[in-house]
């Protein structure tokens, strides 16, 4: 039986600190982006990173000079949060019931967190929780597969899921408007940080550990033979869509 993407979501919880010790962050060009697409900066903008996670983005976005608050519907999550971000205020709740004023945010943003939502339900939240011209943000950041060597082991993670993850889950909604654009960064990192990042996504957290070390076992062994001095050049490519409501 194929898990709810509610479950999916929250198994999360059991692996927060896996999670913000060893998921990628963002890079300085995607905020620069960001502020471009809205058409405003960032610093002094009242900003709701929803899905926020352990804090990943928040943190970049706060460091921007933005007044950033954070929504996290997640036990684990929420605490791994408060221990790595005490002076970020954090409420409870997900992007399709925002616990969050009306007309109160200049940003709205969804760092690999939008394909949570139900869209019928979080577009109309977004309307209500933006300011009129506030910018609707949503990004993900995903290997880059024209690297021959991401591609080939995206193609065993797709063989051992049999399923098309993330990407199936990705459409924008029809309405509002999005403005798009990629972002093309890398970061040099142990083979076992690369490792424990692959072990922090969902597919593999629902998967278990057994199966889990399994499979990392056998790309460990691949990528020692890549290089050879364990440390691995991973290259991302940030999708980001934007609408200006």
């Amino acid at each position: 039986m194929t898990p709810s993407p509610r479950t999916r979501a929250r198994s999360f919880d059991s692996a927060a600190a896996l999670y913000s010790a060893n998921r990628p962050g963002y890079p300085g060009e995607l905020f620069d982006a960001l502020e471009a697409l809205a058409g405003r900066g960032l610093r002094g903008a009242r900003v709701a990173d929803v899905g926020a996670g352990t804090g990943i983005a928040t943190g970049l976005l706060r460091a921007r000079g933005a007044d950033v608050v954070a929504v996290e519907p997640g036990d684990g999550m929420a605490a791994e949060f408060r221990r790595a971000n005490p002076g970020i205020p954090l409420v409870r709740g997900d992007g399709d019931r925002l616990p969050l004023v009306t007309a109160g945010f200049d940003f709205l943003t969804y760092a690999q967190a939008w394909h949570w939502t139900d869209p019928a339900r979080s577009v109309p939240e977004a309307r209500r929780v933006l300011r009129p011209g506030g910018a609707l943000a949503l990004w993900w950041n995903d290997m880059d597969p024209a690297v021959p060597w991401i591609a080939e082991q995206d193609e065993r993670i797709r063989t051992l899921f049999e399923a098309d993850e993330p990407a199936t889950r990705r459409a924008l909604p029809p309405e509002p408007e999005f403005t798009t654009r990629e972002i093309r960064w890398s970061r040099r990192i142990p083979l076992e940080v690369h490792l424990a990042n692959h072990a922090s996504h969902s597919a593999f957290l629902m998967l278990g550990p057994a199966g889990t070390r399994r499979f990392l076992d056998a790309e460990r062994t691949r990528l020692t033979a890549l290089f050879p001095d364990g440390t691995v050049e991973e290259r991302y490519v940030v999708s980001l869509a934007v609408a200006v409501l």
